[in-house]
C-alpha cells in the first residue's frame, strides 16, 4: 500500500469518529432547548458524517491501479462522490432555508438558552477546525478531490457554528427571530462552499487542465536535450494524476534509440515539474535550419532504406554536385540496381532542385556475417612488413597490432599506425589511403583494408 493511499485512508478514518460526536451532541442539545440552527448544524454535521464514510470507501478504491477496463485508473471516483455529497448539502440547505421560513411565517419562540449549548458549539469549533486543516493538508499533498470535498464541509461547520452561536445570543437578547437567522446562515454557507466545489468537481469532469500545468508541462518538455519544440500539448487530471499528451518536434537526424532516451527523459522532466504524471509522448521529425547537405542526403537514404556512405558534396558556383556510395545486394541484377540508384537520385534533386548533379557509385554489400579464420602468422609478417615499408619517409610510422583474416569475400587487412598529432585529418586520410592502395597492389588477394591512426604515445 501506498504512503498517498495510508494517508488519504487514515485521515478520512479519523473524520468518520469526529462527526459522529461532533453531530449526535449538538443534534441532542438543539432538541432539547428547541433550537432550529443547532438543529440545522447537526444535520448539516450528519450529511458530513455521511460523506466522510463514503470519502473512507471511495480513496480505497481511486488508488487502485490502471486495469484492462480502466486504461487512466479509478481517480474519477473521487469526482463522482465529491458530486454526491454536493446533492447532498444542496438538498440540507433547501430544507433548512424552508423550515426557517415557517418558523419565521408562524413566529416560533425562541428557543430555552444555557451554557451547555455554547460549550458544545465551542468544542464543535475546535474539532471542526483541526479536522479541517489536517483534511485540506491531506488534500494538496494527495490531490484527493474527495479529502477536499471534506475539508469544505468542516470549514463550513466552523462558520455554521459561528452563525448558531450569533442566532443564540440574538436569541438571549430578545430578538425572537435570531434561531431562525442563523439557520438561513447555515444553509447560505452551506450553499456557497458547496458552490465552490462543485466548481473545481465539474472542471476536473469536464478534463479541464490545473491552471499553469500546461505551461509547466510544456517548458519541461523544452528544456530536454534533442527536443526542438512542443507542437501540441494536452493535460487533464485523473484522481492526483496529471495525464499528459505532448507532440513534440526532434530533428530528423535523430537515431531512433536516441528519440526513447529523449521519451524516457521527457518523462523525468514533467514528473519533476508537475509530481505525479504519465506522459504519452509522440516524436515528430522535423528539418533542422541547420542541417547540413550530407545531414539531409542521409536522411533521404535511410527513409527509402537504401544504405550510403562516401558521400562528397561540392558547391560549383552556385551548382551543386552531389556522389554517392550506394550499396545493394551484390547478387542483384544490373538493371534493378540501377533502377533504385535512379530514384535515389530523383528523390535528391526534388529535394535540392532539378539543377544539382548526382552520381551514383553502386557496390556489392558487404556480407553481414562472412565466415573468416585468422591467416598464418608468416603471412601477417609479410603483410606488416608491406605497410612498413609503404610508411617509410612518410607522415604515417610506427605500424603495429596487424591483422589478417581470411574469408569468404577475400583477405581483410586491419591495422594501427601514428602521425603527428598536429597533422589534419585530411592530411591523415590521404596518407593512409595511399598505403592502402599500394598494399592492395602488392596483394591482390586483399579485399579490404582498414586503418586506425593514431598520435604518438605521451
Amino acid at each position: 500500500m501506498s504512503s498517498t493511499h495510508s494517508t488519504k485512508t487514515s485521515v478520512a478514518a479519523i473524520s468518520i469518529f469526529a462527526s459522529a460526536g461532533m453531530a449526535a451532541a449538538k443534534f441532542v442539545v438543539g432538541i432539547a432547548i428547541g433550537s432550529l440552527a443547532l438543529i440545522s448544524e447537526a444535520l448539516h454535521s450528519s450529511v458530513d458524517l455521511v460523506a466522510t464514510i463514503i470519502t473512507w470507501m471511495v480513496v480505497r478504491v481511486s488508488d487502485k491501479p490502471a486495469d484492462d477496463e480502466h486504461h487512466y485508473g479509478h481517480g474519477k471516483i473521487e469526482s463522482l462522490s465529491a458530486l454526491g455529497v454536493i446533492a447532498m448539502l444542496y438538498v440540507l440547505a433547501g430544507g433548512i432555508l424552508v423550515a426557517a421560513y415557517a418558523r419565521l411565517h408562524e413566529g416560533t419562540p425562541p428557543p430555552a438558552l444555557s451554557v451547555v449549548p455554547f460549550v458544545v458549539l465551542v468544542v464543535d469549533i475546535a474539532v471542526n477546525f483541526w479536522r479541517a486543516w489536517a483534511l485540506h493538508r491531506a488534500a494538496r499533498a494527495t490531490r484527493s478531490q474527495a479529502l477536499a470535498a471534506d475539508a469544505l464541509h468542516f470549514a463550513s461547520d466552523v462558520f455554521g457554528s459561528f452563525a448558531v452561536i450569533i442566532g443564540l445570543a440574538l436569541s438571549g437578547l430578545g430578538y425572537w427571530w435570531g434561531d431562525a437567522a442563523a439557520a438561513i446562515g447555515v444553509a447560505l454557507i452551506i450553499s456557497l462552499l458547496g458552490l465552490r466545489l462543485a466548481r473545481s468537481t465539474v472542471e476536473t469532469l469536464l478534463d479541464r487542465a490545473p491552471d499553469g500545468a500546461s505551461e509547466k508541462a510544456a517548458a519541461a518538455i523544452r528544456a530536454v536535450p534533442g527536443v526542438v519544440d512542443v507542437e501540441r500539448l494536452r493535460v487533464r487530471m485523473v484522481g492526483p494524476t496529471h495525464f499528459i499528451d505532448a507532440i513534440a518536434k526532434v530533428p530528423r537526424t535523430t537515431p531512433i534509440d536516441r528519440v526513447e532516451a529523449i521519451k524516457r527523459d521527457a518523462q523525468a522532466a514533467v514528473s519533476e515539474a508537475l509530481g505525479d504524471a504519465d506522459l504519452t509522448f509522440t516524436a515528430v521529425p522535423v528539418a533542422r535550419d541547420n542541417e547540413s547537405v550530407r545531414e539531409r542526403i542521409m536522411v533521404i537514404a535511410r527513409n527509402s532504406g537504401l544504405a550510403i556512405h562516401h558521400v562528397t558534396v561540392h558547391d560549383l558556383g552556385g551548382r551543386l554536385t552531389v556522389s554517392i556510395d550506394l550499396e545493394v545486394d551484390g547478387e542483384m541484377e544490373l538493371m534493378a540496381a540501377h533502377d533504385i540508384a535512379h530514384d535515389l537520385e530523383r528523390s535528391i534533386r526534388e529535394d535540392f532542385g532539378e539543377d544539382v548533379e548526382v552520381d551514383t557509385h553502386i557496390e556489392p554489400l558487404e556480407p553481414e556475417l562472412p565466415h573468416g579464420t585468422d591467416a598464418q602468422p608468416a603471412r601477417v609478417e609479410a603483410v606488416k612488413a608491406a605497410l612498413t615499408g609503404f610508411a617509410a619517409n612518410g607522415a604515417i610510422h610506427d605500424i603495429h597490432n596487424v591483422r589478417v583474416r581470411d574469408t569468404d569475400a577475400g583477405e581483410i587487412v586491419n591495422f594501427h599506425c601514428r602521425a603527428a598529432p598536429q597533422m589534419s585529418v585530411i592530411k591523415v586520410h590521404e596518407a593512409v589511403d595511399e598505403i592502402e592502395r599500394a598494399l592492395r597492389r602488392a596483394f591482390p588477394s586483399i579485399k579490404r583494408v582498414i586503418s586506425h591512426a593514431e598520435p604518438p604515445r605521451g
